[in-house]
């Protein structure tokens, strides 16, 4: 893809530190396919791996696969979006990353169902259900960097996902404004994904999707702390 030409800002250490951590999940991800499909893994030197139960159609596995998948389109938009709306190059590595990595990890949950023989949409099935007691549709209420992740906004499918008028918004904006509504609505965008990979850690069987799901916090979390710094030399903060 290409880059904008002209005068480059220095890019500051934290931002090798955060595309450090986008690039682990990235090979993480890549691993993560191959071991889902050759059943989880090896049980020992000669000892056939024993394939992992096939979740259920309403399982926590099959559930974040597919609202996962949702949700990382949207941050894929985003990202898009913002690449032409702005030259700053740190916001637009940034949405780089975030494209790249995020295309990546949803290709894999919708090769998962696709595995497991299960529908990527189920009708009449609330987004986040299969979070139950633990969250829901936005009873999460998350903590520390997660903290206003629970419920979704009017207009917003799920909690963290920005409303159809603030992707426009996004579109319409250029320079400064378009970077700190960016930074702000992926900040928000985190938090939501962040909350549904934590359910996913605790709650999902496949131990493939178990741990793909902690690189997602993992790598979201210092995203986080990348654009509360980004969002700070701009003089702004995050919403809320």
């Amino acid at each position: 893809m290409s880059r904008a030409t002209g005068p480059v800002r220095p890019v500051p250490r934290t931002y090798w530190v955060a595309g450090t951590a986008v690039l682990l999940a990235l090979l993480f991800a890549a691993a993560a396919t191959v071991a889902a499909a050759n059943g989880g893994g090896s049980a020992g030197p000669g000892v056939p791996a024993a394939g992992p139960r096939t979740p259920g159609l309403k399982s926590p596995d099959a559930g974040f696969a597919r609202d996962m998948a949702v949700h990382h389109q949207q941050a894929v938009e985003m990202s898009f979006i913002v690449r032409d709306r702005t030259q700053d190059e740190p916001v637009r590595t940034l949405a780089y990353d975030i494209a790249n990595t995020q295309a990546n990890q949803r290709g894999m949950l919708l090769g998962w169902l696709d595995l497991w023989g299960l529908p990527k949409v189920v009708a009449g099935e609330a987004p986040m259900s299969w979070m139950g007691a633990s969250g829901g549709h936005g009873g999460h209420a998350g903590h520390g960097a997660d903290a206003g992740a629970g419920a979704a906004r009017p207009g917003a499918l799920m909690p963290g996902m920005a409303t159809r008028e603030e992707l426009d918004q996004l579109g319409a904006a250029s320079g400064r404004d378009a970077e700190v509504l960016f930074l702000q609505l992926m900040t928000d965008h985190h938090k939501g994904g962040v909350a549904m990979a934590e359910g996913c850690a605790q709650q999902c069987e496949t131990p493939v999707e178990r741990e793909l799901a902690q690189g997602m916090v993992d790598a979201q979390r210092s995203e986080l702390t990348l654009m509360a710094d980004m969002l700070r030399q701009r003089g702004a903060a995050p919403r809320g």
